[in-house]
């Protein structure tokens, strides 16, 4: 009986430790491409960093700066100059409306959901730049289930040795057997902590990379007010307190 128990348990085991593990592996693969040699443009890093909406946030505080568009602290967007001198742009306009005014937070929805940040995403997958629709989440997905097999391992090897062994069976040996999956399910997540670290819900690992380089130069003394900041910041990383007050600090992306 007791061989049986424990045949059951080292299968649970590996069973637990292989498939999370194959998961991890699999999404690792997915989204570790190795991406093109590749410049970022504003936008791109805008993407790789914060998404659609953080395109949208990036467009509207560069026109601001042109004063081609006005941002009143009281939330609302005005047209200055409405001739857009990109899709980006004119995305944004076409957002605002016929009127030229509008509340700024419909403004991001409609400018992020714009078939030109739809264009500028295939174009960073199509790099290897960013991660495809499909995996953003499946890394950190796949990693939590390698803890947990971790854990249920763990659970398995303790009950095994807890079980009454026979006299000529050491506990050792016992240990030994359930630390090789235990052994692999670290493994692996010491590996997806190297290779794909932080867990980037835009940006593959190529993307990142590129993102860090962006990110040093962003953070000199005399880059705070850039455009660079705030594509890789966000709103936060304006400068100017009338034009940061547009956005609200109630706004739910604030930190995004």
């Amino acid at each position: 009986m007791f061989w049986v128990l424990l045949l059951l348990l080292l299968l649970l085991a590996w069973a637990a430790a292989g498939t999370s593990c194959t998961r991890l592996c699999l999404a690792a693969v997915r989204t570790a491409a190795a991406g093109r040699r590749h410049d970022l443009t504003l936008y791109e890093a805008a993407f790789l960093s914060g998404g659609p909406r953080r395109v949208a946030d990036l467009t509207l505080v560069s026109m601001a700066r042109q004063h081609r568009l006005l941002l009143a602290h009281t939330g609302w967007a005005t047209v200055v100059d409405p001739r857009g001198r990109d899709e980006m742009e004119r995305s944004v306009i076409g957002a605002i409306g016929p009127e030229g005014q509008s509340p700024i937070a419909p403004v991001r929805d409609a400018a992020a959901a714009a078939d030109a940040v739809g264009s500028l995403a295939d174009r960073l997958v199509s790099a290897g730049l960013a991660v495809p629709l499909g995996s953003r989440t499946s890394v950190g997905a796949a990693v939590r289930q390698v803890r947990l097999a971790a854990v249920a391992v763990l659970a398995l090897g303790a009950a095994a040795l807890l079980t009454p062994a026979p006299s000529e069976l050491p506990p050792n040996l016992v240990a030994l057997w359930f630390a090789l999956p235990l052994t692999l399910t670290l493994s692996c997540l010491a590996s997806a902590r190297i290779e794909v670290h932080p867990y980037s819900h835009w940006a593959s690992p190529a993307g990142q990379r590129l993102l860090g380089v962006l990110a040093l130069h962003a953070g000199s003394a005399d880059d705070r007010t850039s455009l660079t900041s705030v594509a890789v910041r966000g709103v936060r990383a304006i400068g100017e307190p009338d034009l940061r007050a547009a956005f609200g600090r109630h706004d739910p992306y604030w930190r995004h």
